[in-house]
């Protein structure tokens, strides 16, 4: 498989799916970019490209290419300020110019391994060859485009000609992977009105099978717009163009494109007269197919309709409405539609073997091809849930004797010491909706208690979930309680920490059965249904063979990894320039307790981008309510949320909490933090030890520590640390437990997920209290709250487990200044995770430098000094911090 990264991984596999290459970093597609490139306004620039991030793109663009711009600066400088953006660069990146020189300076730039776009035969084999040689020394995949001598390959004949000819100099000469290859056959505008341009579309779509079935492991691109530029100003004609193209692009074999999201609307969803005058065009079926198309472009808008409750479904046969309520998620009639079908089939058995399961097969199918989400998923599983429970009575009643048939039995926990299970809870309905029978044992689950109900049950597979760093090796615990109990069925491993590095190195080699990681809830259902299929030994070899390449992988890469002695960058800590620095004393220093904070209060400062991700939509915010494929069930979701907001503040059910503190504080150059009780300085009322950047560096010449925002207690700078916990969970179990004996999911799901962003709304909103009063070091401060989410504010507040201090243990000093277990009801689990689920706990640090980064790699020297600065033994700390070991 083609393997792509930038701080990320892409793995262009079977479970990928199409790539989407956003395209508005660059120059000649975006005026937008190329103004404020030109005006070397580069911050804004970088808003574009963390857009498309947001928004999807799983590899960005990046063209420099215009006649009043020095490429090179431009590109060089561009991807400079993209590397310091980790929400940028993780993903990896695209350089594309048509000039060599452009290109290598972006290559001598990218993080991970990226993608050249592009080189070709246009100036013949020589030059060809050497850019091969030079893209495969920087380790980067390349766009090949179809263009030689002659020119740009523009019939079916002359571009297969050309693929087959540079794929055989790349592969069998210079010795390019064929997987890294990635051949753009030419996207051309259709309905041009020249006739020699009615073939362009379906010619690119026959190259690509051609060069699929016969130029193994190549891949496909192309420009998707360049299809539909007759038809500039017309959005909707061309949001139809582009959809139409990519769905029947893809069906050839393309697997990659560089496309505007804003302009692709859903296939299924174009209008059916204005689809087939479109692909009328695109694959040539009419003498007249531009004129018809034209004469129906002036007709079409992309403006908006008013939604008027189209009720005609109800005139369908019963099998049909059941269908169509269950894809809907409309619970209205569902009641009376289920007592139809049961009079009609004789047996309630039968309405839920047949035309329940029937259409939740279609919910599946739809899911799985992405033309359904999340939350529509969800709401399905209510209404399959609903007639169930009507059914229940006349099942026993009937009293068949025999179970109802499933595809298999699960059981899921999280795992001991974890509280978080919204992800747990979101792919068993899912499965659920997949005909799986699903055993939820909840939160906190020991070991025992898991292996113990897997027997009892009888259960097909094991799923495992943890949200924080312990629940790692709780899972290894986990694994190996398996392989001592001769457990032989399937493992399946899955959370926001785990990895499937993480699951191939350190869970895979303790169990002998199969062990799987699922990234999340679209790919759950794909797993077990193959871990339960014929075809098991045959996956498994798959999945088998890429965890022990991940884990030679790993032992490679950490022979070389550079980690620098903890003395050595010790020495090289970064120095805000403490000699001339004056700290703020607080306005009001101590403890602040907060009670009930109206929940009205904090919804003002929900980040409702992270809201929809949970729900696996992602864009920014509000743009995404708008997105034109997400656009119309976000909004239904967005009013769900605000009604449910609503309630809570109706009811008064659930309250929210919080404490803070400031207090004085000092550095150490042991990389210690001493917080003190009072400014005498002289009583240690803490100490928090930090972590140390280690892994070398090339153009940055200091080693972060988060104890560097600190001044030093030796520089004479008296300086201040706060820490804070708040909690908007209180009384929220309550409120799940009622939508649960309903088998309400959709609602526990909704309203656990919204106690998690108003945890975190109110975070945000005591952070600026305290930087405007409590603290008081910005009291001039002005942000609104979009400015505050993108972080515009003086300071920053870190949390225990995040990546600047990854050891959930730092709580245990929190805990120590500020006992939020008295003051706020929030206790700690054994793996320090909160209690509440719904709760945020860090630190505050308000020097004008500070920054958020990562920690990255540790070696075993900074362990050890760690452990004992901490007061344990190596072991322990090694097991706290094991995603961090660089050794």
């Amino acid at each position: 498989h083609t393997r792509l990264s930038g701080l990320e991984t892409v793995v262009m596999d079977e479970t990928r799916g199409f790539v989407n290459v956003g395209e508005r970093t660059n120059v000649a597609g975006s005026r937008k970019f190329a103004r404020l490139i030109k005006s070397a306004e580069y911050a804004e620039a970088l808003d574009i490209a963390r857009d498309q991030v947001e928004n999807g793109a799983q590899i960005i663009d990046i063209n420099m290419d215009e006649g009043m711009l020095d490429g090179v600066e431009a590109m060089g400088t561009f991807l400079n300020l993209v590397a310091a953006e980790p929400d940028i660069s993780r993903v990896p990146i695209m350089v594309d110019s048509s000039k060599w020189q452009v290109i290598e300076t972006g290559l001598k730039r990218v993080q991970g391994k990226g993608i050249v776009n592009s080189i070709s035969l246009k100036e013949g084999e020589e030059p060809f060859r050497k850019q091969a040689r030079e893209v495969l020394k920087y380790g980067a995949a390349v766009i090949v485009m179809a263009f030689d001598e002659q020119g740009q390959a523009d019939s079916y004949e002359r571009r297969i000609k050309v693929c087959e000819r540079s794929y055989r100099i790349l592969v069998d000469e210079i010795g390019f992977a064929p997987e890294d290859i990635i051949f753009d056959p030419n996207v051309f505008a259709v309905a041009t009105g020249i006739e020699e341009h009615r073939r362009y579309a379906i010619d690119f779509f026959e190259a690509a099978r051609w060069i699929k079935e016969n130029l193994p492991g190549a891949h496909i691109s192309g420009g998707v717009s360049n299809v539909s530029f007759s038809f500039r100003g017309n959005d909707g004609v061309r949001e139809a163009m582009h959809s139409a193209f990519l769905y029947h692009g893809m069906q050839a074999g393309m697997d990659m494109g560089i496309v505007n999201a804003g302009q692709l609307a859903v296939y299924d969803e174009i209008d059916p007269e204005l689809l087939e005058r479109v692909e009328d065009v695109l694959l040539d079926r009419r003498d007249d197919a531009t004129d018809r198309l034209i004469e129906f472009a002036e007709t079409v808008t992309s403006g908006g309709k008013a939604r008027v409750e189209d009720l005609s479904w109800r005139e369908g046969a019963v099998t049909e409405r059941l269908q169509h309520a269950l894809v809907k998620g409309i619970t209205t009639y569902i009641n009376e539609d289920t007592e139809a079908a049961r009079q009609e089939l004789g047996k309630a058995l039968e309405v839920i073997e047949g035309p329940l399961m029937d259409g939740m097969n279609v919910v599946g199918d739809l899911f799985g091809s992405g033309k359904m989400f999340l939350p529509q998923v969800v709401k399905s599983a209510r209404v399959m849930k609903t007639a169930v429970n009507y059914l229940l009575p006349f099942l026993e009643e009937e009293n068949a004797g025999t179970e109802r048939r499933t595809n298999g039995r699960v059981l899921m926990a999280t795992v001991k010491g974890d509280v978080h299970d919204i992800g747990k809870n979101i792919v068993g309905v899912v499965l659920q909706c997949n005909n799986y029978e699903v055993i939820d044992l909840g939160v906190m689950v020991p070991a025992s208690d898991i292996l113990r109900e897997a027997r009892e049950r009888d259960v097909d597979i094991i799923g495992l979930s943890g949200l924080i760093t312990p629940s790692l090796e709780e899972m290894v615990y986990n694994a190996k309680q398996m392989e001592k109990q001769g457990f032989d069925i399937p493992l399946l491993i899955g959370g926001a920490t785990t990895s499937t590095i993480h699951t191939a190195v350190k869970i895979d080699p303790e169990y002998s059965g199969p062990v799987v990681h699922v990234k999340d809830a679209s790919r759950a259902v794909g797993v077990v249904s193959r871990l339960l299929g014929s075809d098991r030994a045959g996956y498994m070899q798959g999945v088998d063979a890429e965890h022990e390449r991940l884990r030679i992988a790993r032992e490679g890469k950490f022979q070389g990894r550079g980690l620098l002695p903890i003395e050595e960058v010790r020495a090289k800590r970064f120095d805000p320039g403490w000699e001339s620095y004056q700290a703020l004393v607080p306005a009001q220093p101590g403890v602040h307790v907060m009670r009930d904070v109206p929940i009205a209060t904090l919804a003002e400062y929900i980040d409702w981008a992270y809201f929809f991700v949970a729900w696996d939509i992602v864009g920014k915010w509000p743009g995404l309510l708008d997105d034109p494929k997400y656009g119309e069930e976000a909004r239904k979701l967005y009013d769900d949320a605000r009604a449910m907001i609503d309630r809570l503040v109706r009811e008064n059910r659930v309250h929210a909490h919080g404490v803070c503190g400031v207090f004085p504080a000092g550095s150490t150059q042991n990389d210690n933090i001493e917080i003190y009780a009072d400014e005498s300085r002289e009583s240690i009322l803490a100490t928090l030890p930090t972590l140390r950047q280690q892994q070398e560096k090339k153009e940055i010449s200091y080693y972060l520590s988060l104890s560097d925002y600190i001044a030093p207690k030796t520089s004479g700078v008296n300086d201040y640390i706060g820490a804070f916990a708040v909690s908007a969970g209180q009384g929220i179990d309550s409120m799940v437990a009622e939508f649960e004996a309903v088998d309400d999911d959709y609602s526990s799901i909704l309203v656990k997920i919204l106690a998690d962003r108003l945890a975190e709304a109110f975070a945000e909103y005591l952070h600026m209290e305290v930087r405007r009063s409590i603290w008081g070091y910005a009291k001039d401060e002005t942000l609104d709250v979009e400015q505050m989410i993108s972080i515009d504010y003086q300071g920053i507040r870190p949390a225990p487990g995040y990546p600047p201090c990854p050891d959930h243990r730092d709580k245990e000093v929190i805990w120590e200044l500020l006992s939020p277990g008295e003051n706020c009801g929030i206790t700690l689990t054994e793996s320090k995770m909160m209690n509440p689920g719904a709760s945020v706990s860090g630190f505050y640090y308000s020097h004008p430098q500070s920054k958020y980064w990562g920690v990255g790699k540790l070696g075993k020297d900074q362990m050890q000094d760690y452990a004992a600065r901490m007061g344990t033994n190596l072991d322990e700390t090694e097991r706290w911090l094991s995603s961090s070991l660089g050794y």
